[in-house]
């Protein structure tokens, strides 16, 4: 974040202060107060279950000189109506004062947004300081908040965007209009709450609307839904994907005896080799993706093949850990929809070993549809797995799905106690699950 005193930060928001207007913010902001630093802004949002105000004693232990909420706390603090859209005008303020300098890329889409970001960031962080969202926290308060990490020596911005409501990206875009826009897919995702896919692509779709001047557009070319979004924007467009006509064209993609691709990426006027220490076909789309953006903020293609083999991806996303005994684990529980639960069963399948054992828990927001989409995944689990295991009553329609494969358990304690019994040598075991469901506690466990 670049310095500002709380004078100026009351300007800009509108706020008034309580204690010292001559305090200092030089680090960046935070909503945990045990997350914060020396020198930081605790931002004080008060939940209907949890007041932020009450932890600032907290963030002052950790570092933290200043809130911004809205009351007064024991530190210093900007003083607010309403301190999530105070915290977004800060965000856009700050951004604004480091544009000329800065290149901003936003990324949507139903699946694949974290890797592909971690992808992207993988190569940009060998040319610049580069600031990206941490893990996916891609929301009207992880958006700002990694705004904010930027500073006078950030070069490139990469900003995960998702949405809940029709909305939702348009008013993060605006917070800091994207000069490159990457758009990975429609798929399932939020089903529950956008009813239907063509009003999942309307909304990913506001990303590309919402690009600054002269900004250009990277869209998936397997997607129909995607390409379709080409008529959104006058600007310079660039696709990925297997199709024939993509720009940035996917080939010769081969997987190892543990699911990690290899994979050929072919320009207008160049080609390049690549070998991701990822698991997963999924992993190479993802990664045409993001060489595809690269391409359009003027990274050559060579460049970004070296820096994609370098790439390390968020917590529990596809985590390949060999266990003691002889089992291969999967992590893959940050969340689940039926298009990442289809892509991490096929990984499973390819991953060479023993018995392949699929623990799955509930895939949230897929409304109507909810017990159908489970019972599907079950059958293409039960085709992929010798073990089908469905934690959790809101997760047995996939016990139903996959039939005489199928072992139903309570909870995830029994699901541990079931694995801890069963696995032997060679077996692989992939957990996964929407983030409400926790069967990163299972995996926890078992390592």
């Amino acid at each position: 974040m670049i310095p500002l005193n709380l004078d100026e930060i009351a300007v800009v928001v509108g706020g008034t202060v309580a204690g010292d207007g001559a305090v200092k913010v030089t680090a960046p902001a935070v909503l945990d107060g045990r997350e914060a630093e020396p020198g930081g802004l605790f931002v004080a949002v008060a939940g209907e279950q949890v007041d932020g105000h009450e932890y600032a004693g907290q963030a002052a232990q950790a570092g933290a000189v200043a809130v911004l909420g809205s009351r007064p706390t024991a530190l210093p603090t900007v003083v607010v109506r309403d301190a999530q859209a105070a915290l977004q005008t800060l965000a856009a303020h700050v951004t604004a004062q480091l544009r000329d300098g800065l290149t901003v890329v936003g990324l949507t889409g139903s699946q694949g947004k974290t890797s592909t970001k971690d992808l992207l960031t993988a190569v940009l962080a060998t040319l610049g300081p580069t600031v990206a969202t941490i893990g996916s926290l891609n929301n009207e308060l992880g958006v700002p908040m990694t705004m904010l990490r930027a500073d006078a020596t950030t070069k490139y911005l990469v900003i995960e965007m998702g949405a809940r409501r029709m909305g939702d990206i348009a008013r993060l875009a605006g917070l800091a209009p994207p000069d490159v826009a990457v758009v990975l897919n429609v798929g399932q995702a939020h089903l529950g709450e956008f009813g239907s896919r063509a009003a999942i692509a309307t909304a990913k779709g506001e990303l590309v609307q919402g690009l600054a001047p002269g900004g250009s557009a990277v869209l998936n070319a397997d997607d129909p839904r995607v390409v379709a979004m080409r008529a959104l924007t006058d600007g310079p467009v660039l696709t990925f994907g297997r199709a024939e006509h993509a720009d940035v064209r996917l080939l010769d993609l081969a997987l190892d005896r543990l699911g990690r691709p290899s994979f050929t990426l072919r320009t207008a006027d160049a080609s390049a080799s690549v070998v991701l220490p990822l698991v997963g076909a999924h992993q190479a789309f993802n990664a045409a993706a993001a060489t595809a953006a690269a391409l359009a903020i003027g990274v050559p293609l060579d460049v970004t093949a070296a820096g994609l083999e370098n790439v390390s991806l968020s917590k529990w996303r596809m985590e390949l850990c060999e266990l003691p005994g002889g089992v291969t684990l999967l992590n893959d529980s940050f969340n689940a929809n039926p298009d990442s639960a289809r892509a991490a069963l096929d990984a499973l399948a390819v991953v060479e070993g023993g018995r392949r054992i699929a623990v799955l828990g509930e895939m949230l927001e897929l409304g109507q549809e909810s017990e159908a989409e489970h019972r599907i995944i079950g059958e293409y689990a039960a085709a992929r797995a010798d073990v089908v295991i469905a934690v959790g009553e809101g997760a047995w329609a996939i016990a139903d799905g996959a039939g005489e494969w199928a072992v139903r358990l309570v909870d995830n304690n029994a699901a541990v106690d079931w694995l801890r019994r069963a696995l032997a040598a060679g077996d692989i075991v992939l957990v996964k699950a929407s983030r409400e469901a926790r069967l990163d506690e299972v995996a926890a466990a078992l390592t």
